[in-house]
């Protein structure tokens, strides 16, 4: 079994990234649960290029934010400065991040702890939310409620999932197929890009699943209360027909 489980490099290019994730539907449940206090320290983990770091920032509000991938903090960077915005961004892996200080609110938005492939990956991510959050800290965190029968359809054909151009004047078509592993619950996806009319690549965008249940009981095992579980970003209550889970701890 192939274990080299990875996100595709033009999958991370800073330009193709925002042109296909313009979708605001998650800021203002997580401005929501910001504190009212306008001192209080905030930490985005997998922050990408700021898409709710920067907005988030614009309010007033002290943010950090954290990725892995430097091109994309590049662009965080001089949108930042576009905007006469102020905002540390750091290059760091979450699963061995050593700030000096902690947050009073820290969240890991946009379905990014898919990409912990292994529970030993995602245990060290969750140690290291709690040695960087302050006492009586919001721990706020989403991603998908994994839908079996979505993903069975989803492997009889290509789909195509977006189409658009890029601020750089690249047209970008994406077209998708998927595979998904029992045994490590990963769901193998390939994105295939067609870049100005032509095709350019096969990008990898695997995603390891969490079901409800076992993701319930690691937060707990690794020390957090799960003060709310919402099932949309509008905080319905979570049920078996949420496409999302989002949870609230401490």
């Amino acid at each position: 079994m192939n274990n080299d489980y990875k996100v595709g490099d033009l999958i991370y290019d800073a330009n193709i990234y925002d042109g296909m994730n313009t979708s605001l539907a998650d800021l203002q449940f997580y401005k929501r649960w910001l504190p009212k206090n306008k001192n209080a320290r905030i930490l985005e983990l997998c922050c990408g290029t700021g898409r709710l770091t920067l907005p988030i920032a614009k309010d007033g509000y002290n943010i950090t934010g954290v990725d892995y991938t430097a091109s994309m903090l590049e662009q965080a960077k001089v949108k930042a400065s576009n905007e006469g915005l102020e905002v540390e961004f750091i290059e760091a892996d979450i699963r061995t991040l050593n700030l000096p200080e902690t947050f009073d609110l820290i969240f890991i938005p946009f379905n990014s702890i898919h990409h912990l492939y292994k529970n030993d990956d995602l245990f060290k991510a969750f140690n290291a939310v709690k040695k960087h959050l302050k006492e009586g800290g919001l721990f706020l965190l989403d991603c998908f409620n994994p839908n079996i029968q979505f993903i069975v359809e989803a492997e009889k054909e290509q789909k195509e999932i977006a189409n658009y151009t890029t601020k750089d004047g690249r047209d970008v078509l994406i077209k998708q197929v998927m595979r998904y592993e029992n045994i490590t619950q990963v769901n193998r996806i390939e994105w295939h890009y067609y870049i100005n009319g032509e095709f350019d690549s096969i990008q990898n965008l695997d995603m390891r699943l969490f079901f409800p249940q076992e993701l319930d009981a690691y937060l707990e095992r690794n020390g957090f209360n799960i003060i709310n579980k919402f099932g949309s970003f509008e905080e319905d209550p979570f049920s078996n027909n949420s496409e999302k889970q989002i949870f609230i701890c401490q």
